[in-house]
């Protein structure tokens, strides 16, 4: 499995930005794909995630409300729409999948993840 993300960039406080993540390797399969960021000094926090049997989706408190995440099954790329950005919002952000067909049981942590992005950066100022 590969995970490309694209879509970070900078923006004003108040802006929004998409992130793009397209995963490969997952035909035929159910999979979790979660988005995680991290800013320097601190540990690398669930923001969002979305299961694509179903399409249930998961928040992280800090982005309830102004983030969505969504699946576009045949472009099969999974999107996160972020509104009302604040300088908080700053991090490297991470596309991450877990294991083909396998439950995740807590889909907003890191270590329930198995294959990562490379990352891109958002910059709120």
């Amino acid at each position: 499995v590969q995970l490309v993300e694209s879509g970070g960039g900078s923006v004003q406080a108040g802006g929004s930005l998409r992130l793009s993540c397209t995963p490969s390797g997952y035909t035929y399969s159910t999979y979790y794909l979660g988005w995680f960021r991290q800013s320097p000094g601190k540990e690398r926090e669930g923001v969002a995630a979305i299961y694509s049997g179903s399409g249930t989706t998961y928040y992280g408190d800090s982005v309830k409300g102004r983030f969505t995440i969504t699946l576009d099954s045949a472009k099969k790329q999974v999107y996160l729409q972020m509104n009302g950005l604040t300088p908080e919002d700053t991090a490297m952000y991470y596309c991450a999948g877990g294991q083909r067909n396998q439950y995740v049981e807590f889909p907003l942590r890191a270590p329930e993840y198995t294959y990562w992005g490379q990352g891109t950066q958002v910059t709120v100022s």
